[in-house]
């Protein structure tokens, strides 16, 4: 397992600095206009945000509700791309700092980690491609959706699924499963559904030890979230500012958390999250029904025609 973990790492080193020279390079091509955003708001949503990420509560639908709050955003066309680019960097230190704390089968974490990469890949092509019309809809629903496995988890029915079980790997039809099932919420995580609930219900139902959906989604986050965010700074889907703030607050939230938390309860804070979470999940559908808003990034083709 020594030789996989380190392998593991050496797979996640390489998708950040291969990841950080094209979103650099992507910022450098655009400095003269990175947007009409207030780009110092978003450093401390991400520094929160990765924060609590860290902690377990997830970062998509709490920074969905910072950037609702503080109407960061002037077009929701451009919130899945700037949730994924913004918080990749984050997201792979946390892997990186925990990923040697749980022991779980290599060929299990691997074809899993693999499976959500590629669902990320083909999530991203989709939803970068969505009206803003679209994509409030879609990520109203993501936020319900969330809310709903965030009230389970606080409920600790998730962990009744996984009351009992021991298994530390799978294998024959329900690794085929786990590998069908992380690819799914590979591409969701592209639409704003975070990973880490839905991924910890899935490995209980599979039979897997409760410790063992740690590395598995901390992973499969950190791997995928690259591959997708490629897609969306491909096409110049994401606020400019917004990732920059995400992205440097977010490593500073994750190792505060890291350092300075060793118990903390979230149950409070959890239900107010949730609670206003499914507020702005039923506000962005509403705003779905209204007439779409001019769009403020380029569309695939007129990327690149202007490239």
């Amino acid at each position: 397992m020594v030789i996989v973990v380190a392998a593991i790492l050496t797979v996640l080193v390489g998708l950040a600095l291969w990841y950080g020279f094209f979103f650099i390079r992507d910022l450098l091509a655009h400095k003269a206009n990175l947007g009409p955003e207030k780009g110092w708001i978003a450093y401390p949503i991400g520094l929160v945000t990765d924060f609590l990420d860290t902690l377990g509560i997830g970062s998509f639908a709490t920074t969905t509700l910072g950037f609702k709050i503080t109407k960061f955003l002037k077009n929701d066309e451009l919130l899945p791309g700037t949730l994924n680019v913004g918080h990749t960097i984050p997201v792979i230190l946390e892997a990186v700092i925990f990923i040697t704390v749980v022991e779980v089968e290599a060929l299990t974490l691997i074809s899993m980690v693999v499976a959500a990469m590629l669902g990320s890949w083909l999530g991203a092509k989709w939803v970068s491609k969505l009206s803003e019309r679209k994509v409030q809809r879609v990520m109203g629903i993501a936020l319900a959706v969330t809310a709903i496995l965030m009230a389970l988890q606080s409920l600790k029915v998730l962990d009744i699924l996984g009351r009992g079980n021991e298994a530390m790997g799978l294998s024959g039809i329900l690794l085929v499963v786990a590998i069908i099932g992380n690819f799914i919420l590979g591409a969701l995580m592209t639409a704003g559904i975070g990973l880490y609930a839905p991924c910890m219900a899935l490995v209980y139902m599979l039979g897997l030890n409760p410790l063992v959906a740690f590395p598995i989604m901390m992973t499969s986050c950190a791997a995928l979230m690259p591959v997708a965010s490629f897609e969306f700074v491909k096409y110049s889907r994401y606020s400019k500012k917004g990732a920059i703030g995400l992205t440097i607050g977010g490593i500073l939230g994750v190792i505060a958390a890291v350092t300075l938390v060793t118990s903390l309860d979230l149950t409070l804070l959890t239900w107010l999250i949730i609670a206003v979470v499914l507020y702005t999940s039923v506000t962005m559908i509403l705003q779905s029904a209204k007439p779409a808003a001019t769009p403020v990034a380029p569309s695939p083709t007129e990327y690149h025609k202007g490239a």
